[in-house]
Order: C-alpha cells, then sequence, then structure tokens
C-alpha cells in the first residue's frame, strides 16, 4: 500500500479535494477478494449479470459508437453500463474528486495518458489481475495485438510491467488538403514554386507555408491557404509541437523516453534550444499567413473551416475523414505532415480505458468485462462502421481485415480509413510524436499554449521559449499542480 509521501510524489495528493483519507485504502488489493468467484460451469460473461457500472468518458468517437450500441455488451453479459461524457477538463476533476473519496462512482475511466494516468496512476488498478486470469473471458489477441507504440504511450506508466489501461482510440495529426484545388493549381503552382506541391512527408515546412501564400494570391475557391488550431488551448500545443520536433526541438531531453512511457521528473526543459526557437520562429511566420481566425479556432474550428472552403489545407486529427467526407465527399486528401530539419513529426493524442482501482466486488469484475468488450477487434470494427462516429481501431488485426482493407480507397463505407495509408506513416517510430506523459503535464501545457500565444499577439520568439522554459522548470520544481 502506498503511504501519504509516495502519493505525493505521483500526484495523487495533488489539489486539497485529493487528500482524502479514503484514498490511501482505496489503493489496496483488498478489495478484490470480495469479488464473486465463477461458479463451475458459469459462463465467464456472464459472471456480473445484474451489475451496473459507470463509463466516465471524454466525448470521443469511439464512445458516441458505444454508447449508441450497448446491447450487444448488456446481452452478452447482463451489465448495465451508464456513460458519463464530460469535457476533458471536466472529466479530469471529477476523476480526481472519486479517487479521493476512497469509493467508486465511476468504475470504468478515460484515462488520458498526460491528465489523468500519469497524475493519477496510483488510484487505477492494473489490468494484469484481470488479463491471463482463467476466471476471466481471455483477451482476445493478447496485448501483442494493440500497436506497439499505443500500447506504451496509452496504457503505461514509468516502467514496462503494470498495464493501468488498454488503448482506447488514437487520433492523430496529419496533413489534409481540398484534392480538387491542388488538381486544379498543381501545375502553376509547381511552375512558380519551382517544386512539386503534391502533399507528403516528401514536402517540407517552408514549402507548405510558401504554397499555403500561394493559395492566398491566386486562388478564389479558398479564402487562405492555411488554418489552425490556434486557439489559446490545448491545441495550440499540439499544432505547435508538429513542428517542434521536425525541427529537432522538444520539451525535455529525453523526449522520446519520456513520451513513450513517462517519467515522474523530467529534468529541465530544453524548449529554448536552439531547434526550439528556430521553431516558434517559423511557428510565427507560418500564423502570419494563416486564416486570421486560426488564433480563434481549436481543432473543431479548423475542421469546419476546412469544409466550409475557408482553407485549402490544415493540420488536423485524422478522425475528422468521416465530417470531411460528409461535406465534401472525395474532395479531401491526406497525407503524412510535412517534414522540418531534423524529420516529419505527427502528434499521436491517443487515450485509454482504465479501471478505478476503488472499484469493488461485482463492479470491479463487470469493469473488467467492459473494458475488455470495449477494446476487442469485434467491438472496434462496429465502431469503425459506426454512423454515430467511431474512431479508428488501435488493434493491428482490424487493420488486416480485407473489408477494412479495402475501405482505404474511395468510394469507401468506413471514410476514417481512407488516412490509413498517411497514419501508418504517422505512427512509425521515427515519425510519431509524443508530449511529455509526466504527472505535472497539464500546467506545463497551460504555460506553452500561453506563451505561444503572446508570440501570435507580438511577443518574440526568443522570449516566448524562454518565458515557456522557465515557467516549466519552476512547475517540475514544484511537482504536483492541480
Amino acid at each position: 500500500m502506498l503511504n501519504r509521501r509516495e502519493l505525493l510524489r505521483t500526484g495523487l495528493l495533488g489539489a486539497g479535494a485529493l487528500a482524502a483519507p479514503g484514498l490511501l485504502a482505496a489503493c489496496s488489493n483488498e478489495t478484490t477478494a470480495r469479488m464473486p468467484a465463477l461458479k463451475a460451469g458459469e459462463d465467464p460473461w456472464r459472471r456480473f449479470a445484474g451489475t451496473t457500472i459507470n463509463f466516465i468518458s471524454e466525448n470521443t468517437a469511439p464512445t458516441a459508437a458505444i454508447a449508441a450500441n450497448l446491447k450487444p455488451f448488456t446481452e452478452l453479459t447482463g451489465i448495465n453500463v451508464r456513460i458519463v461524457n464530460l469535457e476533458l477538463s471536466a472529466l479530469v476533476q471529477r476523476v480526481a474528486l472519486d479517487m479521493a473519496s476512497g469509493d467508486s462512482q465511476y468504475q470504468v475511466v478515460y484515462a488520458d495518458p498526460y491528465q489523468v494516468l500519469a497524475p493519477y496512476s496510483a488510484g487505477l488498478a492494473d489490468l494484469r489481475e484481470f488479463i491471463g486470469a482463467e476466471d476471466f473471458p481471455p483477451l482476445e489477441g493478447g496485448l501483442e495485438d494493440f500497436i506497439p507504440t499505443q500500447m506504451d504511450a496509452a496504457g503505461r506508466f514509468a516502467e514496462e510491467g503494470p498495464v493501468f489501461a488498454l488503448p482506447y482510440d488514437c487520433p492523430t495529426m496529419i496533413w489534409q488538403y481540398r484534392i480538387d484545388l491542388f488538381d486544379k493549381y498543381g501545375d502553376a503552382m509547381a511552375d512558380e514554386l519551382g517544386f512539386d506541391p503534391t502533399p507528403g512527408s516528401d514536402r517540407t515546412w517552408d514549402e507548405y507555408l510558401q504554397i499555403a501564400r500561394w493559395f492566398n494570391d491566386n486562388a478564389d475557391e479558398v479564402s487562405y491557404g492555411t488554418g489552425h488550431q490556434a486557439k489559446q488551448h490545448d491545441s495550440l500545443m499540439c499544432d505547435f509541437s508538429n513542428i517542434l520536433w521536425s525541427y529537432g526541438g522538444d520539451y525535455f531531453a529525453a523526449g522520446e523516453q519520456i513520451g513513450l512511457l513517462g517519467l515522474r521528473d523530467p529534468g529541465k526543459c530544453t524548449l529554448n534550444s536552439a531547434e526550439g526557437v528556430e521553431a516558434a520562429e517559423f511557428y510565427s511566420s507560418l500564423m502570419a499567413a494563416a486564416h486570421p481566425a486560426s488564433r480563434t479556432w481549436d481543432w473543431d474550428g479548423v475542421g469546419a473551416a476546412l469544409r466550409a472552403s475557408e482553407i485549402a489545407m490544415c493540420p488536423n486529427w485524422h478522425e475528422f475523414a468521416a465530417s470531411n467526407e460528409q461535406a465534401l465527399p472525395g474532395k479531401v486528401g491526406y497525407a503524412p505532415l510535412p517534414k522540418g530539419p531534423a524529420r516529419s513529426a505527427h502528434m499521436y493524442g491517443g487515450t485509454g480505458i482504465a479501471i478505478s482501482d476503488n472499484a469493488q466486488g461485482a463492479q470491479r469484475g463487470a469493469a473488467w468485462l467492459f473494458v475488455n468488450w470495449a477494446t476487442s477487434p469485434e467491438t472496434q470494427l462496429s465502431n469503425l462502421r459506426s454512423s454515430a462516429g467511431g474512431g479508428t481501431p488501435t488493434r493491428t488485426s482490424v487493420y488486416e481485415l480485407p473489408q477494412v482493407r479495402a475501405a482505404e480507397q474511395r468510394p469507401s463505407d468506413l471514410p476514417n480509413m481512407l488516412t490509413a495509408e498517411a497514419v501508418r506513416t504517422a505512427w512509425e517510430p521515427d515519425n510519431v510524436g509524443l508530449r511529455p506523459k509526466i504527472p505535472m503535464w497539464n500546467a506545463c501545457d497551460t504555460a506553452i499554449f500561453t506563451e505561444l500565444s503572446k508570440m501570435i499577439a507580438g511577443q518574440s520568439p526568443q522570449e516566448t521559449m524562454d518565458n515557456a522554459t522557465e515557467r516549466f522548470d519552476q512547475i517540475v520544481e514544484r511537482g504536483w499542480v492541480a
């Protein structure tokens, strides 16, 4: 059982609300002993029939699909699931308070790697308790079926052993562009700019900027060449990070390790390195050429702008493909993001689902059956087909299905799969972008997007990176920040 000092170090007693004594008891394994045993001949899927559990989630595509079609799970298990959808910051507050209470209002948790998993891993169940246990149904395909990078980034924290969540969604930022406009103006752009403007990782960010300026000056079909999710919000950090990494910059020195498994103490911030400042200088130039409303847009805003023909292209999450195909069928293409001096980098925004370690008895077991089912290949395929949204799979086996492979080409009845080629490139180890998985990331995130917002308003790139570095170091030195 964790003592108070250990809980403070891992972040579980950060805010006053988290100092509740019930959390100490909740981190023990005593709850497991009260779980009803599997009876001889009993169907392990029906073991907890009649139980009701609560799933707290951010309002995401896979949760929308599952909420629209819970009947298969209820019929399989006899378990009732109530789903609570919230904006992420509200979800984090609810989860923190629930863990502190010592009870478990929410047995299944949408465990954002940066705002839930890293600061609250001590309050989540280690899923190895269930995986491979003889009295539970097997995890189809095992952990090996999950995309390895996502298994580490979304499911583990600080060490390779414990598994706190199973990968549930996998939004990743890629280049989204108007195929029809590139077809119409491609030759003219090539003649004037001196390079093939076809989107892809062979393009550079400097070329992307030139293409954006060309559209600004020459195309009547759109108002601006590019748009960005540059609101003073988490989305601004995501948008900038693609360029930061492509220029060889990072938030901390051990960026890959900190992004993949995470660390409790990441060391000194490196944002004001020469590479970081160069990335900020380029981002400032890019924003000067972008649609002016970019500074008011998050990912939803820039996605709507692309669909409304306000812009010709943008970096955005690949799961916007389904909405793009509804608004502009056949007119939006998908490619890896441009490369910088160091590489092409793509922000990964995936999340896992976890079980509160406060969950007891039948609810604890029922929560695992739901996590197992919700991340299964069959459910992920169903989500992909869902008219309610559905996201894209986190399992290799689903991508290998013939009907899924066929949907990568138009006409496609699974429009998110039109991004598959670009996303596969984005997920390669050399191309994936992983923000720091540290307990104090929420405060660091606020620091960087606040300073970047000041830069867009006129603050110099050097001052921006210096200020952000100073703020990061203060946050890390203090440790957990609520």
